[in-house]
């Protein structure tokens, strides 16, 4: 008689009910991005977004319980994504200007072949033009990377690798807003060649804000 292989395939720990919505949540962002992307901001209907992920229409207002809802819930998605890959930088353990300029580089990296940034600026383009709600969320959300920003400024001016002179929430709004009109350039001209403006803007991030007279920070 063949003994019973020891090497069998246990089966799979079942999901308990918070796993189970946290993923089932997470497939629904994903497919909220893939539809913004891929069909425009007017296509991502509820039933639209179950289809896509494989859920009902009543999932969608179980979990997030309106369009508004939902919205935020994505922005908040993409700003864990967007912390995991500075995380993976380790900008945390940087200087202020080393910091800083990796962000820029970071953000401009996930505009060529990231659905998620292209979904977000396409909604935040539709909130704007047509007045919606939910543009609340990315003036809430701007307003993080604004603080965000300050605080690498900050932290280089209290360590003497950023000039102490520059008004670190100007410089912070005004770095925002530069790599904002590039996000929204690519999505109007796809064919935006985007490492030339990434290097004029690391470039002139060194120049003004490197202590004078100091050596340049690369």
């Amino acid at each position: 008689m063949t003994p019973v292989s020891s090497t069998l395939t246990a089966a799979p720990a079942r999901l308990t009910q918070a796993e189970r919505r946290d993923r089932s949540e997470r497939e629904l962002l994903d497919a909220t991005i893939r539809v913004v992307s891929e069909k425009g901001v007017s296509a991502a209907t509820f039933d639209m977004i179950g289809q896509e992920a494989g859920y009902s229409r009543g999932l969608i207002t179980q979990r997030f319980g309106s369009k508004d809802g939902l919205i935020r819930a994505l922005i908040e998605y993409l700003h864990g994504w967007q912390g995991e890959a500075l995380d993976r930088e380790r900008v945390a353990e940087m200087d202020g200007l080393t910091a800083l300029c990796t962000f820029v580089d970071v953000n401009c990296q996930v505009l060529e072949g990231h659905d998620e940034a292209k979904a977000y600026f396409m909604l935040l383009s539709a909130a704007v033009a047509d007045q919606l709600d939910f543009r609340v969320a990315f003036a809430d959300s701007h307003d993080l990377q604004r603080v965000l920003i300050r605080a690498m400024i900050e932290r280089g001016q209290a360590t003497g690798d950023i000039r102490c002179d520059i008004d670190a929430d100007a410089q912070a709004l005004l770095t925002g807003c530069a790599l904002l009109g590039l996000r929204m350039q690519c999505l109007i001209d796809p064919s935006t060649q985007i490492e030339p403006v990434r290097d004029e803007l690391l470039a002139g991030l060194r120049a003004r804000l490197a202590p004078l007279g100091g050596e340049e920070i690369t």
